[in-house]
């Protein structure tokens, strides 16, 4: 017995001594906070995307004279969900939160964030700060050059084509991925990854890539994101509340990939300007053409996971087909949308804690179907009660 509580002892020694490695930083954090949560904000450090110019969402006749159906609720709650937002014809439509959350709460983008890394890209190039969709990587970090002849380009990164080895896992203590989320060397992370195929050839979703994208924007703007996209589009759109962008380390680098931390109203902002074609009132915040580009997947790809050819993904940005509609939207785990309808002019936001681990024959969590029904739903008692309202004048 006394020779195994001191094998347990050494094992808990050896353990703890590899804790402790300043390089198992991220693992430490990870053993402690265990999956990333939305709310979870506060034990990062963080920078503030700052609101410089907030405008209330003018409101619709009908806002909020509606319910949610009462046979979605139970979906809606056993997934957790904190907010749902829907905009039409830039008006606020409906809103509803649980659990606490309101329209001022802060909550986790998740990789929604990646879209807005992308408009950050657009704004660079319409600034004259980058060249092109097609400007080589390597003018900017020269570790990325080529593979097999084939010069990497920021288009490639836009569209998760790189071809490097970056590993995307969200249930892996040891992943690339863990450590972005938790680590304090959002750099090294970066540039580990390595060319390993030649890129523009097949669609592989990688967090990394993302994260790469940022230093360049970074690099070739002279500051930080956050403060990028606070002067270029969140006080140009009006968002209401200041939003936090959390970081790797005090005075860090932001976790562009993902992390933006907001609200639902304030999302929905994204979505419009999807709408708008990069357009927000007066100013063009965003050219039209790489809106376009942005939010067209680039079907040369090929999407690796299912050997098809890429139907759902532009630069940072997804899309699918709904009832015959086209919808182009931004997506993070755990269930953080911000749906743009065209034909509808509509937005939808659902934020939460949970989505479906089942996919769709397009390739999407099963439960986009709800959130998109939910709000054609609305959308729809809404149109019958402005025909109701017009009838009885």
């Amino acid at each position: 017995m006394k020779k195994v509580f001191i094998i347990i002892g050494v094992v808990i020694v050896l353990v703890a001594g590899f804790l402790a490695l300043p390089s198992n930083y991220y693992l430490r954090q990870a053993l402690i906070h265990l999956h990333p949560k939305i709310d979870q904000f506060p034990i990062f450090d963080n920078r503030v995307v700052v609101a410089a110019d907030p405008v209330p969402w003018p409101v619709a006749e009908g806002y909020n004279r509606l319910s949610l159906p009462e046979d979605v609720l139970p979906e809606f709650e056993e997934l957790e969900t904190v907010a749902y937002v829907v905009i039409q014809d830039g008006k606020l439509l409906f809103e509803e939160y649980w659990d606490g959350y309101s329209e001022r709460s802060h909550s986790n983008s998740f990789s929604m964030a990646k879209s807005i890394v992308s408009l950050a890209v657009g704004c660079a190039i319409d600034d004259g700060f980058i060249e092109s969709v097609d400007q080589p990587v390597q003018d900017f970090y020269p570790e990325f050059a080529e593979y097999n002849g084939k010069t990497l380009t920021i288009r490639h990164l836009l569209t998760m084509s790189a071809g490097v080895d970056f590993q995307e896992a969200y249930t892996s203590p040891f992943s690339p991925t863990t450590k972005l989320y938790y680590g304090n060397d959002l750099q090294k992370v970066t540039f580990d990854m390595k060319m390993i195929e030649e890129p523009g050839v097949n669609f592989v979703y990688q967090s990394g890539v993302t994260q790469l994208l940022t230093f360049i924007v970074e690099m070739a703007t002279g500051e930080p994101i956050s403060d990028y996209v606070s002067r270029r589009l969140w006080s140009f759109m009006g968002a209401e509340e200041t939003a936090v962008w959390s970081l790797d380390k005090k005075d860090g680098i932001e976790k562009a990939y993902c992390c933006f931390n907001s609200n639902a109203r304030d999302f929905a902002r994204f979505g419009q300007l999807i709408l708008n074609e990069g357009r927000w009132g007066r100013w063009q915040l965003v050219s039209a053409e790489y809106m376009k580009e942005a939010t067209t997947p680039d079907r040369s790809l090929i999407y690796k996971e299912y050997n098809t050819p890429n139907t759902v993904y532009g630069f940072q940005f997804w899309n699918l087909a709904f009832e015959g509609m086209r919808v182009i939207y931004m997506r993070g785990i755990l269930g953080q949308y911000v749906f743009a309808i065209p034909e509808k002019n509509a937005v939808i936001v659902r934020l939460g804690k949970k989505r479906s681990e089942e996919k769709t024959a397009q390739h999407y969590p099963a439960d986009i179907d709800l959130w998109l029904s939910t709000g054609m739903r609305v959308l729809d008692a809404a149109e019958k009660l402005t025909e109701r309202a017009d009838e009885a004048e």
